[in-house]
C-alpha cells in the first residue's frame, strides 16, 4: 500500500480555501448595496431618504439664493426708472420755462432754463451708463422716494408755469373781447343809423308834412327811387345766397331772359331785378292787388283812403307791425309775394328747409335777415301802390315789350354801354324797372339794351 504523500493533498486544500475566502469577501463587500433579506433593505431606504432630503436642503437654499438676487436686481431697475422719469419731468418742466420766457422775451430766464436742461440731459446719460454697466444704486427704497418726490415737484412747476402762460393768455383773449365789443358797438350803432334810414324811407321823412291836396308826380318819383334801392338790396342779396348755395348763375338768368347778350357778366344781375319787380308789381293797377278781388267797396277806392294809409304805413316797422297785425292787409301783401317770389326749390338750397315758407304760408313771420330784407321791400312796393292810388285818376303801370326800339320819352337804359356801340342800333331785351303815368307826366321804365341773339 502505497503512502499517500503530503503534497499531493495540501496544495488542492490551499485552493479551495482561497475560493472561498473570496466568495465570502465578495458577500461581505456587496452586502449593503444588493441585500439578501429584509433587515438590509430598510437600511438601504433609510440611507436613500436622507440623502434626498439632504439635497433638497441645498437646492431649497441655493434658490432661495437666487430669488433674493433677482429681487434685490428688479428693485434696483424700478429705481433707477424711477430716477429716469424724474429726470424727464425735470426736463419737460425746463422746458416749459424756457417756453414761458420767451414771450414776452427774458434773456435770463432764457440761459437759466436752457442750462437746466442741459444738466438734466447729462444726468439722462449718467442714468443709460449706469443701466448699461449694471451699476445699479446701494439703497433703492431710499432713491425711489427721492426720484418721486423729485418728479411731483418738476410737475408742479410744470403745471405753474402753464398756469401763468393761461393766465397771460386769458389777458389777451380778455383784451382781444374788449376790442371785438367796441367793433360791435360801432357795428351796432352804423346798423342802427341805416334801420333808421331805411326806416325814414330815405328821402321819405321830407313828406311827413304832405297833404293830398298837395301830391305831385315828383312825391311820387322820390317814393319809386326809393323803392327801387330796397329792390336791389334784396336782389344783392338772393345773388349771394345763389352764390353760397352753388347755384349756376348763368342758367338761373337765362331761365328768366332767354337770348340775351350782355355788355358785362355783372349786367346779369338786372335779369333778377326784372324777374324780382315783374312779381313784387304784378296786379299793382287793381286795389289793393287783387288780394280781395272785386269785392272792394268804392268807400275804399276813394283816394283820401289811400294817402291815409300811405302816411300811416310809412314810418312804421315792418317787423313790429307784422307781429301785432299778423292778419292785416299788409300782412297778407307779404304772404302772397313771398310765396311768389321765394320759389321752394331756391329756399330749399339756401336754408337747408322749407321752414321759412310754412310760417309765411300760416301767418307767422321768420325772423331772419333774408325775410326782413324782403318785407322792407314790400314796404317800400305796398307804399308806391298806396300813392299811386291817391292820385285821382291813379297813376297807371307801364312795361316795354322785348325788341321795341330804345325811347328816350318812355325808357332809361340802366347799362350805358349800350349807346357806346358801334353795331346796329340795340334794342330792349327786357325791361327792369317798370315805368309809369301820372297825369301826363311820365316816369321812364329802365331797361336794358342788348343785341338780340337770332336763331
Amino acid at each position: 500500500m502505497e503512502a499517500v504523500k503530503p503534497s499531493a493533498v495540501t496544495p488542492s486544500k490551499s485552493k479551495w480555501i482561497r475560493s472561498l475566502s473570496k466568495v465570502l469577501h465578495l458577500h461581505t463587500a456587496t452586502a449593503g448595496i444588493v441585500p439578501d433579506d429584509g433587515v438590509q433593505k430598510v437600511k438601504s431606504k433609510d440611507a436613500e431618504e436622507w440623502n434626498d432630503s439632504k439635497t433638497a436642503k441645498r437646492l431649497s437654499k441655493k434658490f432661495d439664493s437666487l430669488h433674493d438676487e433677482e429681487l434685490e436686481r428688479k428693485v434696483a431697475l424700478e429705481a433707477l426708472i424711477a430716477k429716469i422719469f424724474a429726470t424727464v419731468s425735470a426736463i419737460k418742466a425746463g422746458y416749459a420755462q424756457l417756453q414761458h420766457a420767451q414771450s414776452p422775451y427774458d434773456a435770463e430766464g432764457i440761459q437759466a432754463a436752457d442750462q437746466l436742461i442741459v444738466t438734466d440731459l447729462k444726468k439722462l446719460s449718467e442714468l443709460k451708463q449706469c443701466f448699461l454697466k449694471k451699476q445699479y444704486d446701494p439703497s433703492p427704497e431710499h432713491t425711489m422716494i427721492l426720484a418721486d418726490i423729485q418728479e411731483q415737484k418738476s410737475l408742479s412747476k410744470t403745471f405753474e408755469i402753464m398756469g401763468k402762460k393761461l393766465e397771460s393768455q386769458l389777458k389777451l383773449k380778455e383784451s382781444e373781447i374788449i376790442f371785438l365789443r367796441e367793433k360791435l358797438d360801432e357795428s351796432n350803432k352804423h346798423n342802427r343809423l341805416l334801420g333808421k334810414r331805411l326806416n325814414q324811407s330815405g328821402q321819405l321823412f321830407v313828406l311827413d308834412n304832405l297833404q293830398l291836396s298837395s301830391l305831385t308826380p315828383s312825391n311820387f318819383s322820390t317814393v319809386l327811387g326809393q323803392t327801387v334801392k330796397s329792390i336791389r338790396s334784396f336782389v344783392r342779396l338772393m345773388l349771394d345766397e345763389m352764390k353760397s348755395a352753388d347755384w349756376d348763375i348763368n342758367a338761373a338768368a337765362s331761365s328768366i331772359e332767354q337770348g340775351v347778350v350782355y355788355w358785362k357778366a355783372d349786367d346779369k344781375c338786372f335779369t333778377f331785378e326784372s324777374f324780382i319787380c315783374r312779381e313784387m308789381f304784378k296786379a299793382f293797377h287793381h286795389p289793393y292787388f287783387s288780394l280781395y278781388g272785386n269785392s272792394i267797396s268804392e268807400g275804399k277806392r276813394r283816394p283820401q283812403v289811400f294817402f291815409d294809409r300811405f302816411m300811416e304805413m310809412k314810418s312804421v316797422k315792418v317787423g313790429e307791425y307784422l307781429a301785432g297785425k299778423p292778419k292785416s292787409t299788409f300782412a297778407k301783401f307779404c304772404r302772397t309775394k313771398y310765396l311768389q317770389v321765394v320759389h321752394p326749390r331756391m329756399e330749399s338750397s339756401f336754408f337747408g328747409n322749407l321752414s321759412n315758407r310754412d310760417m309765411v304760408n300760416s301767418y307767422q313771420f321768420p325772423d331772419t335777415m333774408f325775410f326782413a330784407l324782403f318785407t322792407e321791400m314790400a314796404k317800400r312796393v305796398w307804399l308806391l301802390h298806396c300813392l299811386a292810388f291817391a292820385f285821382e285818376p291813379e297813376a297807371s303801370i307801364f312795361q316795354i315789350s322785348k325788341g321795341c326800339r330804345f325811347s328816350e320819352v318812355y325808357m332809361e337804359s340802366v347799362a350805358e354801354e349800350a349807346f357806346l356801340s358801334s353795331e346796329s342800333e340795340p334794342r330792349v331785351a327786357f325791361t327792369v324797372v317798370p315805368g309809369f303815368r301820372i297825369h301826363k307826366t311820365v316816369i321812364q321804365a329802365q331797361v336794358y339794351l342788348s343785341q338780340l341773339k337770332t336763331r
